[in-house]
């Protein structure tokens, strides 16, 4: 019995649905909410898609390039082997490996550019970095010790208008005595590659070989620090404090310094958005509340007929229920399924925008191109939650239709 009282409640909704109603004005509210609905959850699925993108480019391509941990001493030291040994006595460190850094400017055919040299030791430096697999020729295996080659980011490479087999000039502001009064230190190095991780890093680093900076910094044979990769680079804090508690000689810093704040602020800015785009979500229902309650006042007669010939209240409510879940649930999967769409090409369709248009719309911040990485959990909820919130709109009109008096409806029919 109860499922018959169902399928006629179902039946008489779905027919309200599809029926030609007398106002027009209520037929094109209920449009609406669905264009809404529709509207709101494709945006915030893309939206947050391109939060997730951002992310997970974050997590792997800077942070893949970037130290997790690093640890030095005041002054550069030789003794690197101990502290790899007591490093890797955490099971959370994965690869240690010696590193010398040196900040000066990088000039060639007149042109000059800030960036952070970093000394490396190419079989190690591997390890802890995925720099390597961004060099298109010999990598960081043609860092030779006391050959002066140099590997910088694409960015830098560009401006100077240097390439592969050419050189550039190494100045360093660390002053040199000699007959023409005191100079900046300065050394010319073969460029023997470029990398392009397609972020910012393009433009701030180089690469050389870790014995090369040691003598142009005047300390051959010493290392600056050594650089960490861990297993979870969230937990990067608490392994560079545990390792400064067993080497009181050594401070530390982890990725959080240099990088946390972007990190926070793309997570601070994926809650927001969501947050201010489910707003639209919430206007597409407050419609079909709206043309629900309308909907209801337009029907009272045929209610009052349903009820003279027996039908409940418990049936009334779900004819409505019924006829706003319908429009809720077509909203939520049209939106899902545009949403899922836009994510998967909104990355190719900003760089044929580029291409069309002739500008870098992303130059200026950390990664310089859009990402995108689509998540079906939040495919799942964004939807799910769409529905949920569009069913529980239609109980206040879904009730008030029960509770018509039949015999105030037809008084005047």
């Amino acid at each position: 019995m109860a499922i018959s009282q169902f399928r006629v409640s179902h039946f008489i909704g779905r027919r309200y649905l599809r029926a030609k109603r007398q106002n027009h004005f209520i037929s094109f509210i209920s449009l609406m909410s669905i264009i809404g609905m529709t509207l709101g959850v494709a945006v915030l699925i893309l939206v947050m898609s391109v939060m997730n993108g951002a992310d997970r480019e974050l997590q792997t391509r800077i942070l893949g390039t970037v130290p997790h941990v690093i640890l030095k001493e005041d002054q550069p030291f030789h003794d690197w082997q101990t502290i790899r040994d007591i490093a890797m006595q955490n099971p959370q460190v994965e690869a240690v490996a010696p590193y010398y850094e040196v900040q000066g400017m990088l000039s060639a055919a007149g042109e000059v550019m800030p960036a952070v040299v970093y000394g490396v030791e190419p079989s190690l430096e591997k390890d802890v970095s995925i720099v390597n697999n961004f060099m298109a020729r010999k990598g960081l295996d043609g860092l030779k010790d006391g050959e002066y080659g140099i590997i910088l980011g694409s960015r830098i490479a560009a401006q100077l208008g240097v390439f592969p087999g050419e050189y550039v000039t190494l100045i360093v502001p660390q002053a040199s005595v000699t007959v023409a009064g005191v100079m900046p230190r300065m050394k010319r190095f073969k460029l023997i590659d470029t990398f392009e991780v397609g972020a910012e890093l393009d433009g701030l680093f180089a690469y050389v070989h870790m014995g090369d900076a040691a003598r142009l910094s005047r300390t051959p044979d010493q290392v600056q620090g050594v650089r960490l990769k861990v297993d979870n680079l969230f937990d990067s804090r608490e392994i560079a404090q545990d390792l400064v508690n067993k080497m009181p000689k050594l401070f530390g810093y982890d990725w959080t310094f240099t990088h946390g704040t972007l990190f926070q602020a793309i997570k601070m800015e994926k809650a927001m958005m969501a947050l201010l785009l489910f707003l639209i979500v919430a206007v597409a229902i407050f419609n079909i509340l709206s043309s629900l309650v309308m909907l209801v006042t337009e029907k009272k007669s045929d209610i009052a007929i349903l009820m003279t010939m027996g039908a409940t209240p418990a049936q009334i409510r779900r004819i409505f229920m019924v006829q706003g879940s319908c429009i809720g649930l077509f909203g939520s999967l049209l939106g899902g399924l545009l949403g899922v769409l836009a994510a998967w090409n909104v990355s190719a369709a900003f760089k044929w925008l580029e291409s069309v248009l002739h500008r870098d719309l992303f130059g200026a911040y950390f990664i310089d191109y859009l990402p995108s990485y689509l998540e079906w959990s939040d495919v799942f909820w964004v939807c799910g939650l769409s529905f949920v919130l569009s069913m529980l709109s239609t109980w206040y009109p879904a009730s008030k239709a029960a509770n018509v008096d039949p015999v105030e409806a037809l008084r005047y029919e």
